[in-house]
């Protein structure tokens, strides 16, 4: 599955200039004043994402043809599918740090900022070694069967983000504040400079989405090593990362066994690379997959939700 699409130099110029001005409009404009996001105003810019990612689509699909449209629209259902993950842990550090909702939105976007950033690194170093080795398909591979086991076996566990040693390191090396200050990562008090618990917040996001990246970037090169499809489909589901957030946070508990379909998607899609070189899943067939682990599992979710609803209402406490 060789790359065979030639993104000229003007289109990654013109795309990060198209990445940079969505996110000046988005904070600078959209976002100007901090305020908490409602669940309608949020599934408003859920759908707007996603008719964004649409269009793109749809010129990738005159630009390059079916094959190229239906890898961008694979990648794409598959990342945001494991960006839910993400928000669950996001949803969790902005709970233990009780991060006020109006503040939320800021640290979400720059930490996006971030994610863009470092994903891009990592698409262009997991392709470069694909090429030059080509082990390390299988070995990709490996690492996601392994991590939807992991996912799968760890669904219905609690993290305690007190007991993780990344805190405690911070709380040692950077003097912190005691409270928020409005939107700021740092403050100024009796001539000292201080970080405010937002920074942490801040931190552990760009973390968590790291280690989130490990698992999402080979993911979606089992779909497709083309970087321009990688690339794109990626920043799209970024995008829309923080609308999905807001989306969720009331409803995270309705979804009770759409860890499970994640782990099956990482497992499937690992499956995948690993018997490449002997039998090519197809990506209309990736795609079919992908989607139905995932139809399955919210399904399942909602009518566990219906029958028993003491289950669904104390994962919804517990989230």
């Amino acid at each position: 599955m060789e790359s065979s699409l030639v993104t000229p130099w003007w289109f990654w110029v013109a795309f990060i200039a198209f990445v940079l001005v969505m996110l000046t409009l988005d904070l600078g404009v959209f976002h100007k004043r901090g305020h908490t996001v409602g669940f309608k105003e949020s599934l408003s810019w859920c759908g707007f994402w996603i008719l964004l990612a649409l269009a793109f689509n749809v010129i990738v699909y005159f630009w390059h043809g079916t094959q190229a449209s239906l890898e961008f629209f694979t990648g794409y259902l598959l990342e945001y599918s494991l960006s839910i993950d993400n928000i669950f842990v996001f949803l969790l550090l902005t709970s233990y740090f009780k991060v006020p909702p109006r503040y939320q939105h800021r640290v979400l976007f720059w930490g996006i900022i971030g994610a863009l950033i470092l994903r891009g690194l990592l698409i262009i170093a997991g392709i470069a070694l694909i090429n030059l080795f080509h082990w390390v398909l299988y070995a990709f591979g490996a690492v996601l069967i392994l991590s939807g086991l992991k996912m799968a076996c760890s669904a219905e566990k609690k993290i305690d983000p007190s007991k993780n040693p990344v805190l405690k390191f911070l709380r040692r090396v950077i003097p912190l504040s005691d409270d928020y200050d409005e939107d700021r990562f740092f403050i100024r008090r009796a001539g000292r400079l201080l970080a405010t618990p937002l920074l942490v917040v801040l931190i552990f996001i760009e973390l968590t989405d790291l280690v989130f990246a490990f698992d999402s970037i080979p993911a979606i090169i089992g779909i497709t090593r083309d970087a321009f499809v990688v690339y794109t489909s990626n920043v799209f589901a970024i995008f829309g990362l923080r609308s999905l957030y807001f989306a969720l946070a009331n409803l995270v508990g309705m979804f009770r066994y759409l860890p499970y379909g994640l782990a099956a998607v990482l497992i499937f899609v690992g499956i995948k690379m690993c018997i490449e070189p002997f039998y090519r899943v197809e990506v209309l067939a990736s795609l079919t997959v992908i989607g139905s682990i995932l139809c399955v599992a919210i399904v399942a979710s909602l009518i566990a939700r219906r029958y028993q609803p003491e289950k669904a209402e104390s994962a919804e406490q517990e989230s």
